[in-house]
């Protein structure tokens, strides 16, 4: 039995490492667990004898790897995620936005766009959405086009709209969407200062002056090195006095880079640039 764990664990890493060689994508520092777990369930759903076997198919087959793909991207996400954050963000972050006179906010991992379209509707409420630029970037191709798209599935709208009120939301939240049957359309208005690009952690390098840059829920899924590489993209992108907003169950306080920065809102993950 630990002849075969050890086996499997040999045959993850050689899969990691044709998927990287092979379509560029870099998942070898990566949370090896959970990377695992997605590739144990791919295993047992499409009938792989054993990992091998799988990798022999990605190699060869473009489509089945689109599909492992979707599988290790990481996509769990809803607008105004963690209300509290968002009402953060509205007390204690809008005023030092307001200090600026353009605003560039960067969403790394922005998966599906929930998070994005919550930011532009907060944004927006405050005055402060005609004069900021937003970079929304993933790895996934796929969530990247569903984000653009801004079309959610209609019976997630309820909580959706729960998590808005918490967040401090002062207007209607159906004034933000259009109704149509089994889906929600986000309104046009809120991607007009979005940009949506390709852009990977592991691999990809800084973007340059933002003003915030969010990344939330995406560094509990990578290893320290990895998790310390991302911190010194963020680092180098923000601007002086930016602000670095991070998911609840991340910190920045155990890993390299974390001197540049002083708590903001420490119970939220906040912090802001020196």
């Amino acid at each position: 039995m630990i002849e075969d764990l050890e086996t499997q664990n040999i045959e993850l890493q050689l899969l990691l490492q044709a998927i990287y060689l092979k379509y560029g994508y870099d998942f070898r520092n990566y949370a090896k667990a959970s990377i695992k777990r997605r590739i144990v369930h791919r295993l047992a759903k499409d009938g792989f004898e054993n990992i091998s076997a799988m990798q022999h198919r990605l190699l060869y087959d473009v489509s089945f790897f689109e599909k492992l793909l979707l599988d290790l991207s990481i996509n769990v996400t809803e607008m105004f995620r963690d209300p509290s954050f968002y009402l953060a963000i509205r007390q204690k972050v809008v005023p030092i936005l307001k200090t600026f006179p353009f605003l560039k906010i960067w969403h790394a991992g922005c998966s599906t766009g929930e998070e994005v379209y919550s930011m532009a509707i907060l944004l927006q409420e405050e005055g402060l959405y005609k004069r900021t630029q937003i970079y929304a970037t993933d790895m996934n191709e796929v969530a990247l086009k569903q984000a653009k798209n801004g079309i959610f599935a209609i019976n997630r709208l309820k909580q959706y709209t729960v998590n808005y009120q918490k967040a401090g939301g002062h207007e209607s939240f159906s004034d933000y969407y259009a109704a149509h049957y089994d889906h929600a359309v986000m309104d046009k208005s809120l991607k007009e200062n979005v940009l949506f690009s390709d852009h990977n952690l592991a691999t990809d390098g800084v973007f340059g002056e933002m003003n915030l840059v969010m990344c939330r829920n995406v560094l509990i899924y990578f290893n320290r090195d990895l998790q310390n590489r991302a911190i010194g993209l963020f680092t180098e992108s923000l601007c002086g006095g930016g602000i670095l907003c991070l998911g609840s169950k991340e910190s920045i306080r155990l890993l390299e880079h974390s001197s540049h920065f002083d708590d903001l809102v420490k119970e939220e993950k906040i912090y802001l640039k020196k």
